[in-house]
C-alpha cells in the first residue's frame, strides 16, 4: 500500500490552533481532521474535542495538542478490507487511520467509503418533543411571504420546515408543536395534505405576534419533559444527541446552540490609555463571537416563567431563568452548521447547495 500525501488540507500539523482547526473544517464541511506530528500520525480532532474546549473557555490561539484525546482506534496496512469494516462498525467509528509498521499514515477509511448511506453509525432515539416557531410574517423574504408563509418555502424538494422537521425525525423525534399566526390555515393544510407519518402535529395559535417565546405560553400544562425549541428558518447541521446529552448532564434549565463566527476586520486597529498614548496596535485582527442560532433545549418548568398574553421574547425568558437562579448553558458549533436562511441572501445561499 502506497503511503498518502500528508499535503491534503485533511490533515493539520499538531501546531495548528483550536481556531485555525475549526476553520479548516468549515472550509472543507467536514467535522473531523488528521493531526500529524513530525511527519507521522498523530491524532484524529473532532469537533466534538474543539466543542468541549470551547464550553470549557480553552483559548482558541491556543495549540490543539492538549485537546486531543489520548486513545485513537486505529488498523494496520496488513488488515484485511473486512477487518477494518468489522471495527469500524464495532466502534462505530467515522474513521480509521490505517498505519505501517513505522507509524506512518497509509490510508484513512471513511465510513461513508464502505457502508451504504442508510447504514447508520448510530442509531438514535431521543423521542422528545420538538416546538417550532412558525408564526412570524417572514418580511426578509417579501414578496415571496406575501404568497406563501416562510416555513413553507421551498428548499429542493421540501419546504423549510419539513427540512427542519425530519433533520430531528432522523434523531427519533415526532412529536411536534407549531406556533403559528400568520397564514395559519395554510400551514396546517398543508400537512393536512402531506400526511406525512413520521409528523405527530400539534398546533398553537397565536391570536397576536408575541415575539419568539411569548406563544408558549399556550402549552406550558402541555409539555412535561424536555424539548426542542427552534426558529422555523434556521437549519442547523449537527448531531442532536450530543446537544441533548450536554443539556441533560450539565442539568441545564435551558441550552442555547451557538455557532462560533468570526469577523476579520480589514484595517489595523488601536486602542489607547489616557492622553491619547498608544497601549495596543493590531494588524486586521480576527474577532470571535458566539451567535445565538435560534435553536434551543428547554426544561418544562422554565415555561411557568411566560406571562399570558404578552410579548415576551425567548431571551427575556432566559434572563429570568437566570435571575432565579436557573442554569443555561451554551452549546458551541461551528460556523458552517448553521444556516439561517430567513432573508434573501441566505436564502438564495441554501438554494443553490441544495441543488
Amino acid at each position: 500500500m502506497k503511503q498518502i500525501e500528508l499535503n491534503d488540507p485533511l490533515f493539520i500539523t499538531v501546531n495548528f490552533t483550536v481556531l485555525e482547526s475549526l476553520e479548516r473544517m468549515d472550509t472543507l464541511n467536514r467535522k473531523l481532521l488528521i493531526v500529524i506530528k513530525d511527519d507521522k500520525f498523530y491524532g484524529v480532532l473532532s469537533i466534538g474535542d474543539i466543542q468541549r474546549a470551547i464550553i470549557n473557555k480553552y483559548p482558541l490561539e491556543n495549540s490543539i495538542e492538549t485537546i486531543l484525546r489520548k486513545e485513537i482506534t486505529v488498523c494496520q496496512e496488513s488488515d484485511s478490507a473486512e477487518f477494518i469494516k468489522q471495527k469500524m462498525i464495532e466502534f462505530r467509528t467515522e474513521c480509521m487511520p490505517i498505519l505501517n509498521e513505522y507509524h506512518n499514515l497509509m490510508n484513512v477509511v471513511f465510513w461513508e467509503d464502505i457502508f451504504e448511506s442508510q447504514f447508520k453509525r448510530k442509531n438514535i432515539s431521543l423521542n422528545v418533543p420538538v416546538i417550532i416557531m412558525a408564526g412570524g410574517q417572514g418580511t426578509r423574504l417579501k414578496p415571496l411571504t406575501n404568497i406563501f408563509p416562510k416555513p413553507l418555502l421551498p428548499i429542493n424538494e421540501k419546504t423549510i420546515i419539513e427540512d427542519i422537521m425530519d433533520r430531528f425525525v432522523a434523531v427519533g423525534c415526532k412529536e411536534f408543536y407549531l406556533s403559528v399566526n400568520y397564514k395559519a390555515d395554510t400551514i396546517k393544510s398543508y400537512f393536512n395534505v402531506l400526511q406525512n407519518p413520521d409528523y405527530i402535529i400539534h398546533y398553537f395559535e397565536e391570536n397576536k405576534p408575541l415575539g419568539t417565546a411569548g406563544s408558549m405560553f399556550l402549552i406550558k400544562n402541555k409539555i412535561d419533559s424536555t424539548f426542542f425549541v427552534s426558529n422555523c428558518d434556521i437549519l442547523i447541521d449537527q448531531d442532536l444527541e450530543e446537544i441533548y446529552n450536554y443539556h441533560k448532564q450539565n442539568e441545564n434549565d435551558i441550552t442555547v446552540v451557538s455557532a462560533v463566527k468570526r469577523y476579520k476586520i480589514p484595517y489595523g486597529t488601536i486602542q489607547t490609555k489616557e492622553n491619547g498614548i498608544l497601549s495596543q496596535l493590531d494588524e486586521k485582527p480576527e474577532l470571535v463571537f458566539q451567535i445565538n442560532t435560534g435553536m434551543y433545549i428547554l426544561e418544562p418548568k422554565v415555561l411557568q416563567f411566560i406571562p399570558e398574553d404578552e410579548f415576551f421574547h425567548i431571551t427575556h425568558l432566559i434572563e429570568l431563568v437566570r435571575e432565579n437562579e436557573g442554569k443555561v448553558g451554551v452549546f458551541p458549533i461551528a460556523e458552517n452548521s448553521w444556516q439561517d436562511i430567513g432573508n434573501w441572501d441566505d436564502y438564495s445561499k441554501i438554494l443553490k447547495i441544495k441543488l
